[in-house]
């Protein structure tokens, strides 16, 4: 819990020019949450951030409810959908960051995630035809687990 509270020191001048150093806190995204979750509500700023979480978790209950009661088709779809968004994101930041070999990369995402094999092992496992896309071929599950 405390790498989520970063200690960080910092330099402060006070008016006779001294320099004195003090304590501060660089604080995780996850920290913010749990602070202004657990914070007094009748700090303005606290209210509408726990406002905010209310909501949101409504949203999301709403947003389970409506895909639980999906055909298994339907899931697999709108997971298809969320997958090649997420891969387009991923393919960004790699590039952006210098990857070239991006059959080198995601081979290297599918051993990690399917003990070792790559997209020709799994290709071959799922009996896919040549360039037949292994995406295309997931069940909701395992697009989830590939999102992920």
């Amino acid at each position: 819990m405390f790498e989520q509270f970063l200690d960080v020191r910092k330099l402060s001048k006070r008016a006779n020019n001294a320099e004195v150093i003090i304590h501060d806190y660089k604080l995780t995204r996850y920290a913010c949450y749990l602070i202004a979750q657990n914070g007094d509500s009748r700090k303005k700023v606290i209210a509408y951030a726990q406002t905010y979480f209310a909501i949101q978790t409504r949203k999301q209950e709403i947003i389970e409810k409506e895909y639980s009661s999906l055909t298994e088709d339907e899931k697999r779809f709108f997971q298809r959908n969320l997958t090649k968004k997420g891969n387009y994101s991923l393919n960004q930041a790699a590039k952006g960051v210098g990857v070239k070999n991006f059959d080198k990369f995601h081979n290297s995402g599918y051993r990690g995630l399917y003990n070792g094999e790559t997209a020709a092992d799994i290709a071959k496992r799922k009996g896919l035809r040549y360039r037949e896309d292994i995406l295309d071929n997931m069940g909701s599950d395992e697009l989830i687990a590939n999102l992920f």
